[in-house]
């Protein structure tokens, strides 16, 4: 007989409704310093797994009240016991039974009368299993969340690129680049009160900063006049949404492609009178009626190097004017009724 403990913390559960089989058992298995406990019956013993789940149990089939395959399909059945090894001891030793027993959802299957140094090797075996899945999944856990920390890292390294690119193109006509910051803020107030999913409305949230990004490639002498540009000039400012998609197409991220398609079309007209595809109503994509609206409306309050600032009595009454022209109608009143918390959002993020 082995003299050593193996496993010494772990708990067995042996369910027989011969007092003399619990006797023996949990005689012998106590010198490897297992934690034994007894139940007469399936219906005891599923209470003893519910209050106290061990860690392998050894379990009789033929039993009162509640027989053994039916425990086993129980505890199969239940997310928090489903895992614990079930070992059957039966003295129905036919094929057929033992099929039974494993498709109820057994480990194994000892046939009385056995050897108690067979009973120990089965129950070695099986916790020795349940030890090393134990370990595996506990090592597949920790991988999952490292994953999913450097998932999480690179994914706010490259928000913080894109932003960073974002503000980049602000700064060439404005030496704060606090505009994309305002248009971020505009449009997370917008997208919530129009319902957009929670996802959809923080890729909308993130995208909305490069929105100008085409400006980089707009020659100073025509994104810094002041006063109005010629006809000539407005063609070449025009560009920067073409510009703005080039730069940003060619990636497969769903955050960059947004914001190509932002760049692209984020000076479409509801009418159909913007640029540059002419497009008209919903076939334009509804970021870029969100974001047409707010930048509307922030370039108005702020200061330009070809205007002062509008109040916002007369900003808010241009957007009205511009309802089924410009904007979207819907968009709109949403904007009206949000206007205390968007011109909040605008003093605090001020130039």
């Amino acid at each position: 007989m082995m003299n050593m403990p193996i496993f010494p913390q772990s708990t067995l559960l042996i369910v027989d409704d011969v007092p003399a089989n619990l006797r023996v058992l949990v005689s012998y298995l106590k010198n490897f310093n297992f934690k034994v406990r007894v139940a007469q019956d399936g219906v005891d013993a599923l209470e003893q797994v519910n209050l106290a789940p061990p860690d392998l149990i050894l379990l009789d089939v033929m039993m009162p009240r509640l027989n053994g395959l039916e425990v086993c399909r129980r505890l199969k059945s239940c997310p928090e016991t489903k895992e614990i090894p079930v070992i059957f001891m039966s003295a129905l030793d036919d094929t057929f039974d033992k099929i039974a027993g494993f498709e109820a959802g057994s480990v194994d299957y000892i046939t009385k009368p056995f050897q108690h140094e067979e009973v120990l090797a089965r129950i070695t075996t099986h916790l020795t299993i349940k030890n090393l899945q134990t370990e595996v999944k506990q090592q597949n856990a920790l991988l999952e969340q490292r994953v999913q920390e450097r998932t999480k890292e690179l994914e706010e390294t490259r928000l913080h690129i894109i932003r960073s690119l974002g503000r980049a193109a602000e700064y060439r006509d404005n030496e704060t680049g606090m505009h994309v910051v305002r248009i971020s803020k505009y449009v997370g107030v917008l997208a919530e009160a129009l319902q957009v999913d929670p996802i959809q409305r923080e890729l909308m949230i993130n995208a909305a900063p490069m929105h100008d990004v085409g400006k980089i490639g707009i020659p100073d002498h025509i994104l810094l006049k002041r006063g109005r540009l010629s006809p000539d000039e407005w063609e070449i400012m025009r560009t920067h949404t073409n510009i703005g998609e080039k730069i940003l197409s060619g990636n497969n991220s769903e955050l960059l492609q947004a914001a190509a398609l932002l760049a692209r079309t984020h000076h479409e007209k509801w009418d159909g009178n913007g640029y540059p595809e002419g497009i008209k109503g919903e076939e334009i994509p509804l970021i870029s009626r969100i974001v047409s609206i707010c930048d509307v409306f922030d370039a108005l309050l702020s200061r330009r190097p070809y205007k002062e600032p509008w109040t916002p009595q007369a900003t808010i009454e241009y957007i009205k004017e511009e309802s089924d022209k410009h904007f979207d109608p819907k968009i709109v009143k949403i904007f009206e009724e949000k206007l205390p918390e968007l011109l909040s959002i605008h003093e605090q993020y001020c130039d």
